[in-house]
């Protein structure tokens, strides 16, 4: 894939669609309410409704000059970040093993990975990509920041252009709008992988035309690039016949692009609707509190008189008035009465709690793991490791994608550790194993039990299956220990026997 022609229209045209959908999922994922706002603001004569005819938290307008005090107290709840966060949690709160089979090379990546904070790393690349559909991984170096190793880098998808072939990445622009000085004018940093190097480019156009090449030395963002292209001034050599950047789709498939090979997001079930149904009930929920608040209703020789022009105003706070005459026979005698309407919890309670557990259905978690429980009864262990398999199918199914995009970037920053730092290293596909989901602990004894009456299990794999984290030394050792405080341990033929 080359470079864009100078005049094409940016972003491509046929990435608009896919584009367009990510930025919805942003702005959810984001959850600044004045954005939410402004993003579903219709120019059509009633902006309060949906193409659909149906009405919408979000983009509901008011005249405020005529009615001042009609302003929305809109509140949003940001489920959306929840559910993109809980995601990765689910992924990389433990990191997964990720193991070689020569030890100097599991050595060498351990300190790519361990340096790179990879765990932290993958923690947003997860959240990110669970929120708009996927992400990248990059690889690259820069001698001037980091001298020995090649550096791990997470790339967003509404910042690539990808080629695929056969489901296959092939080739990837990464772009960006570079800092510029408030006018027209945007430049924007290209950076095009593809087999065995990289091209950076820069151009100078407008917020929908990519506009012309200038030098990459026309800004201070890019210009110490030119140190390190090849003799063609456009290009890196990185010395590796692999692309320096892998896709990680979020779930497949995509279900508004059926054939495409790019991931879809946690929210695009679709979810929006539950969003804002959950907004609105939440909205309404403190709207009664704020409605609910005591006021009193006092007469007017309660009223103190602020002076000519400034109205009249009461002291709630004031413990002693001067005298009133108030008829004797009046039923309330101080004729101060109590404003204070009722707030219906329970039934926004409710209707918050529905819409939370059908959004986190329909993206597929269980309710659980967002804290809300079943109901107010007691559950057994199996029980609620029956509620939350849905979670744990959904983070098997992430864990899937993941482990070949690990796999192969772990790969690729092998091959470029041995060609650009460390030379002679043997390259090799290291092998990624998730953690298992947590199981609990009386539902893990049972499974085994039942196995042992069965006689279908051997204690060595009751062992591992009790504590999946030892190694095969300490297996043995348990294993060991366990047959002989049981009397199971076979017994020394020669122990006895006298030499």
């Amino acid at each position: 894939m080359p470079l864009p022609e100078n005049g094409a229209a940016w972003p491509p045209p046929h990435m608009a669609d896919a584009y367009r959908h990510m930025r919805r999922d942003d702005v959810w994922y984001r959850g600044d309410p004045r954005e939410l706002m402004r993003v579903h603001e219709w120019p059509e004569r009633h902006p309060q409704m949906r193409g659909d005819d149906r009405r919408r938290r979000f983009g509901r307008r008011t005249d405020e000059a005529a009615y001042p005090s009609k302003r929305e107290q809109r509140l949003h709840v940001p489920l959306a970040g929840d559910i993109a966060s809980t995601s990765a949690d689910l992924l990389f709160g433990d990191m997964p093993a990720i193991r070689c089979d020569t030890q100097a090379t599991q050595d060498r990546l351990d300190v790519i990975l361990d340096e790179a904070r990879i765990q932290h790393l993958l923690l947003s690349a997860a959240e990110q990509s669970a929120a708009i559909s996927g992400v990248y991984l990059r690889a690259t170096w820069d001698r001037d920041t980091i001298p020995d190793r090649p550096i791990p880098d997470v790339v967003q998808a509404d910042q690539a252009v990808p080629v695929f072939r056969w489901g296959m990445l092939r080739s990837v622009i990464f772009w960006r709008n570079l800092p510029g000085d408030g006018s027209q004018t945007v430049h924007r940093h290209l950076e095009l992988h593809e087999p065995g190097r990289i091209l950076h480019a820069l151009y100078e156009g407008t917020p929908d035309n990519l506009g012309r090449a200038v030098p990459l030395t026309e800004h201070a963002d890019t210009a110490a690039l030119v140190d390190s292209l090849g003799p063609d001034g456009v290009s890196i050599d990185t010395g590796i016949q692999r692309l320096t950047a892998v896709y990680v789709p979020n779930m497949l498939p995509n279900r508004l692009h059926r054939s495409s090979p790019m991931g879809r997001s946690d929210y695009a079930a679709p979810i929006y609707d539950l969003f804002g149904a959950l907004d609105d009930a939440w909205t309404s929920w403190m709207r009664d509190l704020r409605l609910a608040r005591s006021r009193l209703v006092v007469p007017e020789a309660y009223l103190q008189n602020m002076g000519p022009g400034r109205g009249a105003a009461f002291d709630d706070e004031r413990e002693i008035y001067s005298g009133l005459k108030i008829p004797p026979t009046e039923g309330n005698a101080a004729g101060i009465t109590i404003a204070q309407f009722e707030i219906r919890v329970e039934e926004h309670s409710a209707t918050v709690d529905s819409a939370i557990r059908q959004a986190a259905r329909s993206a597929g978690y269980s309710a659980r793991s967002f804290g809300l429980a079943t109901d107010g009864a007691a559950v057994t262990a199996t029980e609620v490791d029956s509620e939350d398999q849905r979670t744990k199918t959904t983070t098997k199914k992430k864990a899937g994608y993941w482990r070949y995009g690990l796999a192969d970037f772990c790969e690729t920053l092998l091959a470029l550790d041995a060609a650009q730092f460390t030379r002679g290293l043997k390259v090799e596909r290291p092998t990624v194993t998730f953690q298992p989901v947590a199981e609990s602990p009386l539902s893990k004894a049972t499974t085994i039990e039942m196995l042992n009456r069965a006689a279908a299990v051997s204690t060595e794999t009751k062992v591992r299956m009790r504590s999946p984290e030892l190694d095969d030394t300490e297996v043995k050792a348990e294993v060991a220990r366990i047959l002989d405080e049981t009397g199971q341990a076979a017994p020394d033929p020669v122990g006895s026997f006298p030499m």
